[in-house]
């Protein structure tokens, strides 16, 4: 436990730090990743205090939910930027989201969800994800790591807003029509109404995690 609460805070730190000074949105998310894998772990951590187990099943079902919502948000992520990329060009950089409202106020909203979820702003699935990590650390007794977790996201939430900025307050460089097959479209703005259900409705999924822990636990 104590190695994972040093790879925990580890991952937090130096994933968000790493990320805010990028201007490349690839490697953003790639150290993000980093930090949101920090989240899982104090999942992880929490499942096992003082040699007792009675909230391991809570514990361990917080971090599988978290897993499966940061794939979802992440598969939707990249898939913007693809949408954004063209023949003979690849969106890369953060300046290449600039002015998405303009060209695609339907994608630059979609975006802006799933920003909002990597950020943990509620009502997103994130949000919710984010905050059964965190009653399972507090529930371990260790709320000092918890405030750790809060104060690494603020600093998360400050370059997935700048995101947002960019999209709905800078004039666009690029006036170019998005490409991208019909199917592409409808995957991705279902993964964006998938992302808000789920922090409506996280209860259905949250259960499915649970459950799945229980019987591995019991096998």
């Amino acid at each position: 436990q104590q190695m994972l609460i040093i790879m925990a805070v580890l991952s937090l730190v130096i994933g968000n730090l790493t990320a805010i000074v990028q201007t490349n949105v690839k490697r953003l998310l790639a150290y993000s990743t980093i930090s949101h894998m920090g989240f899982v772990l104090l999942g992880m951590l929490s499942g096992v205090v003082g040699g007792k187990i009675d909230g391991i099943a809570d514990a361990y079902g917080s971090s599988m939910f978290y897993s499966v919502i940061y794939l979802l948000t992440t598969l939707g992520t990249f898939g913007i930027v693809l949408l954004l990329s063209r023949q003979g060009f690849e969106a890369e950089n953060l300046s290449d989201l600039k002015g998405l409202n303009q060209r695609s106020p339907w994608f630059a909203f979609v975006m802006l969800m799933l920003m909002f979820s990597l950020a943990g702003i509620p009502p997103l699935a994130g949000f919710y994800a984010k905050l059964a990590v965190l009653q399972a650390v507090v529930n371990a007794g260790m709320v000092w790591l918890a405030v750790v977790a809060v104060l690494a996201s603020l600093i998360g939430a400050f370059y997935y807003l700048r995101v947002v900025k960019l999209m709905y307050f800078d004039k666009a460089d690029d006036h170019n029509a998005l490409q991208g097959s019909g199917t592409m479209r409808f995957v991705l703005s279902l993964n964006g109404l998938v992302l808000l259900y789920l922090g409506l409705m996280p209860g259905p999924l949250m259960d499915w995690c649970l459950r799945t822990i229980k019987l591995t636990l019991a096998s």
